[in-house]
C-alpha cells in the first residue's frame, strides 16, 4: 500500500503538470486568435475596404480622381503644411528636449507641462482658439485686417493649427531618451575643448538619431492626417484651404465615394508607410541597445 501510494504521487503530479501546460497553451492560442480577430475586424477589413472602394471603378477612375484639380490642390496643400510644420516642430523638439534633459532652470516643470498641452486639449478647441485670436472679430483681427494679413481661412492658420497639435511628438520622444543618457559624454567633449555646436553634432545627435527619426515620423503622420483643428481654421474653401482629410469629407458628403476613397487611400498608404518606418526604427533601437549591452558586458 505504501509503495503503491509513493509511486502514484509522482505520476499524479506529472499528469497535473501536463494538464496545467495544456491549459496555458490553450489560453495562449485563444488570446492570439482573439487578438487576430480583433485586428482583422477593426484594422485589416477597413483598410481593405478603403482600397477596394477606391479601385471599384478601375485604375483609370482611381487615377482620374487623384488628378482632379481640387484633389490635387488638397494634396499639394497637405504636403506644403507638413513641410513647414514638421521641420519647425523638429527644431523646437530638439531644443526643448536638450534644455529639459540636460539643464536645470526655473520653469522647467512648466515647460514640460506645456509640451503635453496638445494631448489634453481637443483639436477642435485649439482651432477655435486661433479663430478667437486671429479671426475677423478676434483679439488681433482688426490689426491684421489693417495690415492686409490673413491668417484664419488661409494657409498660415492651417500651419499654426497643425503645429499646435503636432509639436509634442518630437519632444516627447527625445526627453526621456536624453535624460536616460545623462550628460557625461557632453561634459567630456566640452572638457576636451569642443564647442557647444560640435558637442551637439558629434556627441548628442548620434545618440538620439533613432528617437529623433521616430518622433519626426509620428509628427509627419499626424500633420498630414489632422482633421479637427484644421477644419475649424480652414474655412473649407474648395481648391484653396482643403487639406486631404477635409477633401475626403467633402467628396463623401457629395456621394462621390470612389473619389473620396481614392484620396483616403493615400492617407491609408501614409499610415502603412509610417507603421513600417516605426517598426524599422524600433528594430534598429533594439539592435543598437543589444550591441551596446554586449560591448559593455565584454568590457566588464
Amino acid at each position: 500500500m505504501t509503495i503503491s501510494t509513493t509511486i502514484d504521487r509522482p505520476a499524479a503530479r506529472f499528469r497535473q503538470i501536463r494538464v496545467e501546460r495544456l491549459v496555458r497553451r490553450l489560453l495562449q492560442i485563444a488570446l492570439v486568435v482573439l487578438a487576430l480577430l480583433f485586428l482583422t475586424a477593426f484594422l485589416i477589413v477597413p483598410l481593405v475596404a478603403v482600397f477596394y472602394e477606391a479601385l471599384r471603378d478601375g485604375v483609370g477612375a482611381y487615377l482620374e480622381s487623384l488628378q482632379e484639380p481640387d484633389a490635387w490642390a488638397a494634396i499639394k496643400l497637405t504636403l506644403l503644411v507638413a513641410s513647414i510644420a514638421v521641420p519647425l516642430n523638429l527644431m523646437f523638439g530638439v531644443v526643448a528636449s536638450w534644455a529639459i534633459a540636460k539643464f536645470e532652470f526655473v520653469g522647467k516643470s512648466v515647460l514640460t507641462t506645456l509640451i503635453d498641452l496638445p494631448f489634453a486639449v481637443s483639436p477642435v478647441i485649439s482651432g477655435l482658439i486661433y479663430v478667437l485670436l486671429f479671426g475677423l472679430h478676434g483679439w488681433f483681427g482688426p490689426w491684421l485686417i489693417e495690415h492686409n494679413i490673413q491668417i484664419i481661412f488661409a494657409v498660415p492658420g492651417i500651419v499654426l493649427a497643425t503645429m499646435f497639435v503636432t509639436f509634442p511628438f518630437v519632444a516627447r520622444e527625445l526627453i526621456p531618451l536624453m535624460a536616460a543618457q545623462g550628460t557625461e559624454e557632453e561634459q567630456a567633449a566640452i572638457s576636451l575643448g569642443a564647442s557647444g555646436w560640435k558637442t551637439f553634432w558629434l556627441v548628442t545627435l548620434p545618440n538620439i538619431k533613432w528617437g529623433l527619426l521616430y518622433g519626426v515620423i509620428l509628427c509627419n503622420a499626424r500633420a498630414m492626417g489632422e482633421f479637427g483643428a484644421v477644419s475649424v481654421v480652414s474655412g473649407h474653401i474648395r481648391g484653396q484651404t482643403n487639406t486631404m482629410p477635409l477633401h475626403v469629407e467633402v467628396l463623401y458628403n457629395e456621394y462621390n465615394f470612389v473619389a473620396a476613397f481614392a484620396v483616403g487611400s493615400l492617407l491609408a498608404l501614409l499610415a502603412l508607410v509610417t507603421l513600417a518606418a516605426k517598426s524599422f526604427i524600433e528594430w534598429n533601437q533594439r539592435r543598437s541597445r543589444t550591441s551596446h549591452e554586449t560591448i559593455t558586458g565584454e568590457g566588464q
